[in-house]
């Protein structure tokens, strides 16, 4: 037998049983319920409005200029022309936030008991608007063309360096990113490290390496989780891209919403190999499933601490420079690279050299992690200290 023969054995025998698996399927199907229900969510939020404010009157001139003022302040307000009697109907029975009445000059609003924070602060402004307008009128002057010259008026900013262009869609894909990367190196990782100890506590290890090299069991162990992994993040990566399209909540452009998809893929190969390579070599030292947690806690901590840092400090500043720094540390680069990339500004350099870097470790990560297997996962009974497991055996 080959040597990769021998570890595409080990590997498809993982791929079979674990595929198979109802945890797999119920993890992977609750993970895209929730996905879709997510995204079903935020198209009610981005379909909804602030107010719904009716017109009546010589206040149906005042629709556009709502509508506008509105929109300077970052509100929605839905305005509908009605009849006044019908109007305050629908404010009485709670179809309407708000009816404006009167003849226009002045704003005055009809509600059922008390007026939202959000929508008096727009009717103060266009009530403003409204006062200023008159004075100018008074003054013999134009009303529309002072409007538009103060409407135009505009701060002019000078960086000193390009910005980047950062939108909700990009952080929230960013997010979504950073917990799938995460779950999915916190799973399947741990599932490598719990099937190293399985089959050493039943001595069915020592059956196998009758017949293969460690490395080879180990490697195929780590590249069978690692096709289920892929399998799994296909399937929740394309749901999620065509619930989004699909519903219209995510408007960016195809190969936007693809190239994240992909990327993300990519660093959760290269992550969970990273992993997995050390958490395989650290289970071998054990041969309880109660020691398991012990001995992986401390890489482990390395995928926390960067999806942490992810997800607490670049939904409110994404160019932030510590994690811009820590995204190209190969510890950290799988759970922070793939979160930066989704949010987009991520020069190609960076990335690349990323990628590079975590690419360069794995060897390492190979040779090493192959001769802490070699030397520990024979060993049964009392935990197999590291140092004696580095030696030659």
């Amino acid at each position: 037998m080959g040597k990769w023969e021998a570890v595409g054995l080990v590997a498809g025998r993982e791929v079979k049983t674990r595929l198979k698996s109802k945890a797999f399927l119920a993890t992977t199907a609750v993970t895209i319920v929730l996905l879709i229900g997510f995204t079903l969510v935020m198209k009610l939020v981005q379909g909804g409005s602030d107010a719904s404010v009716g017109v009546a009157g010589g206040s149906t001139a005042l629709e556009a200029p709502l509508k506008s003022t509105a929109e300077t302040l970052g509100q929605t307000i839905d305005v509908h022309p009605v009849d006044e009697a019908a109007g305050r109907r629908q404010v009485d029975d709670g179809s309407l936030d708000a009816l404006l009445v009167g003849d226009g000059s002045k704003i005055v609003v009809v509600v059922k008991k008390d007026i939202d924070g959000k929508l008096r602060s727009a009717l103060d402004v266009l009530a403003g608007r409204l006062a200023l307008n008159q004075e100018i009128v008074k003054l013999n002057g134009d009303p529309a063309a002072i409007s538009q010259a103060v409407a135009e008026a505009k701060a002019v900013v000078e960086p000193l360096e390009p910005p980047f262009d950062y939108n909700g869609q990009q952080l929230v894909m960013g997010m979504i990113a950073g917990v799938l990367i995460y779950m999915s190196l916190l799973i399947n990782g741990q599932s490598v490290a719990q099937g190293v100890v399985e089959e050493k506590s039943s001595r069915v290890v020592e059956l196998l390496l009758a017949t293969i090299q460690p490395w080879q069991l180990m490697a195929g162990k780590v590249l069978g989780i690692g096709v289920v992994g892929l399998v799994q993040m296909v399937a929740i990566g394309g749901f999620g891209l065509v619930a989004g399209l699909a519903t219209g909540v995510l408007t960016i452009s195809l190969s936007a919403a693809v190239g994240t998809v992909v990327w993300l893929i990519v660093w959760f190969l290269l992550g969970f190999f990273a992993y997995s390579l050390v958490f395989a070599a650290l289970a071998a030292l054990v041969s309880r499933q109660e020691d398991v947690g012990g001995v992986i806690t401390p890489p482990l901590m390395f995928v926390i601490l960067g999806y942490v840092l992810g997800i607490s400090i670049l939904p409110s500043d994404p160019g932030n420079h510590l994690v811009e720094v820590l995204s190209l540390v190969p510890l950290f680069a799988p759970t922070l690279m793939p979160m930066r990339m989704a949010m987009g500004g991520v020069p190609v350099w960076e990335a690349g050299l990323a990628v590079v870097l975590v690419l360069a470790l794995i060897p390492a990560l190979v040779w090493l992690s192959g001769r802490i297997y070699r030397n520990a996962v024979m060993r049964s009974g009392a935990k197999v200290k590291l140092v004696d497991a580095l030696r030659a055996a």
